[in-house]
Formats: structure tokens, C-alpha cells, sequence
């Protein structure tokens, strides 16, 4: 009986990890239900009973992507002495954020595709995300308005993510991972 329980308490994250290898592997077109469970070793129904369908499961795998990328971002941060110059912080994390979304870009593009949602986890752990831009912004916003000030650096940080997903560019291309740093420093002034 025990081990039954803990097989069907560890259920719900075996299929998400699953999940996840799916989407690493095939991308965001091979995540189904039927796969996933068949993944899991599980019966087709379970995602289903789990989640309340796909839906729910890609929340459920894209909050956990939010966590790894959160996690990511702190690492970036605690890597740098205290006292550390604030543009250095700054450009720190985001090119953490860049480096999460190359490394994974199924993930990443599902975790922005089911961020506008009503499932408080999945807010809330992308929320905290966005704390830590919040965090390295602040010291940076001098006489400007903080709102339009760190939606600026994060479009920019997440466009210049999603352009650096999956192809390579030309040498001599705008979009280089060294480019980066000039474009932030040209928003930051």
C-alpha cells in the first residue's frame, strides 16, 4: 500500500517531467495527453484526472520551468559581490534570462504562451521572475519613471531572448550575445 500511495502522490510530477522531456526533445507539438501518460508508463486518463486536461498540465510544467528559470536568475545575482556596480548586476541577470531561453527554447516559449492564465501558481512563480528585473532595475532608475524604465529593459532582454532561440546569426548581426551589452547600455544611459 505504501508504495502504491507514494507512486500516485508522485504522480502528478511524473507527468510533468515527462512533459517536459517531451517538449525538450519534439517541442511544444509533441506534448499531447495520450504521450505524456504514455511517457509517464501511466494510463492515458491520469493527465487528465491530474491537470483537468492539457491545459492545466502545460501550467503545471511551465510554472515548473518559471521556478528552474527563477532559480537561474538568483544564481546570476548571488554570483556577484554585494557591492557589485548595478549596470553589472543588471546585465548579470539578463544574460542569464538569454542563456535560460537558449538552452531551453520549448520551455521557454511554453512558459510565455501560458503566463497570461487564472492559475495562481503559474502567476505567482512568474511574478517572481520579474521581482528580480524589479530588483536590479531599481537602483538603476535615477530620475526616470520606474515603470516605463524596466518595461524597456525587459522587452528589449526578452527580444533580444526570443531572437537568440534557435538560429544562429551571421557574424556582423545585430543580435549577437555581445551586441547585448551595448543595447543596455544605450537604454540604461
Amino acid at each position: 500500500m505504501g508504495l502504491a500511495m507514494n507512486m500516485r502522490s508522485d504522480l502528478p510530477q511524473l507527468l510533468v517531467k515527462a512533459g517536459l522531456t517531451i517538449l525538450e526533445e519534439e517541442g511544444a507539438e509533441g506534448l499531447t495527453l495520450r504521450r505524456i501518460a504514455a511517457r509517464a508508463g501511466v494510463s492515458h486518463a491520469a493527465p487528465a484526472h491530474h491537470f483537468g486536461g492539457l491545459t492545466g498540465l502545460k501550467n503545471a510544467i511551465a510554472t515548473q520551468g518559471f521556478q528552474a528559470f527563477y532559480g537561474d536568475l538568483v544564481a546570476a545575482q548571488d554570483s556577484l559581490p554585494g557591492d557589485a556596480d548595478p549596470f553589472q548586476r543588471l546585465l548579470t541577470v539578463n544574460l542569464a534570462y538569454i542563456r535560460f531561453a537558449r538552452r531551453h527554447p520549448a520551455l521557454f516559449r511554453l512558459m510565455f504562451e501560458q503566463w497570461p492564465t487564472q492559475d495562481d501558481d503559474l502567476r505567482m512563480t512568474a511574478q517572481a521572475t520579474y521581482v528580480v528585473l524589479h530588483q536590479c532595475c531599481t537602483p538603476l532608475v535615477q530620475d526616470r519613471k520606474r515603470a516605463p524604465f524596466e518595461t524597456a529593459i525587459w522587452a528589449m532582454t526578452h527580444g533580444f531572448a526570443m531572437l537568440n532561440l534557435d538560429q544562429p546569426y551571421p557574424p556582423g548581426s545585430p543580435v549577437q550575445m555581445p551586441s547585448y551589452e551595448e543595447a543596455l547600455r544605450l537604454l540604461v544611459g
